[in-house]
């Protein structure tokens, strides 16, 4: 079984922030799916879907992002999903709008999400770092993130998630570099 896992905060004051690309990628994938049960459990948005065969968990957690591990950590454990086999969709500052990186292990690199997450589970799950590009000075990330993006950085960004979409078999069979060279922009 594989977890594909969004990140972001709860509520309609932050649904089309920089910081909630993970729940937009989400969301993307959950529309192109055909057939998927939703639940309320563990304190978030649970679907299950079967994609290529392969039977998917796929979770919202409705904890604000620096609490977000200890839901994710329950769902994980009830299923009896390794976080070898989690994937969690997040923004990423280091990276500009359209590039994506998919990586597993590592650190956090200040994501406070992804921080959370590492407390409850460890490291080894897999990163798909969606980037929201800098915005020059470290004093202005904050409002940043949770700002919303220019309509031109929406269109990239809804184009890549459409392709994250249509191609998410590539990335749940840890096909990582097929699946970037089908999801980046022309």
């Amino acid at each position: 079984m594989i977890a594909l896992v969004g990140l972001g905060n709860p509520g309609k004051k932050y649904k089309y922030t920089r910081h909630n690309v993970g729940f937009q990628t989400i969301d993307e994938i959950l529309y192109n799916l055909k057939k998927q049960s939703y639940q309320k459990k563990f304190n978030g948005e649970l679907y299950k879907a079967n994609i290529n065969q392969k039977k998917v968990i796929i979770f919202k957690s409705n904890n604000f992002m620096n609490e977000c591990g200890h839901s994710i950590c329950q769902m994980l454990s009830f299923f009896k999903i390794k976080p070898k086999d989690l994937f969690v969709f997040h923004d990423d500052l280091d990276l500009s709008i359209g590039k994506i990186k998919v990586k597993n292990g590592g650190s956090s690199a200040g994501h406070n999400g992804l921080k959370s997450i590492d407390e409850h589970i460890g490291k080894d799950y897999y990163r798909v770092r969606i980037g929201i590009g800098h915005p020059g000075e470290k004093s202005l990330v904050h409002k940043h993130v949770l700002s919303s993006f220019k309509k031109e950085e929406w269109e990239s960004l809804s184009i890549i998630n459409k392709n994250i979409s249509l191609n998410i078999n590539l990335l749940i069979n840890k096909k990582s570099s097929s699946f970037l060279n089908k999801i980046k922009l022309k």
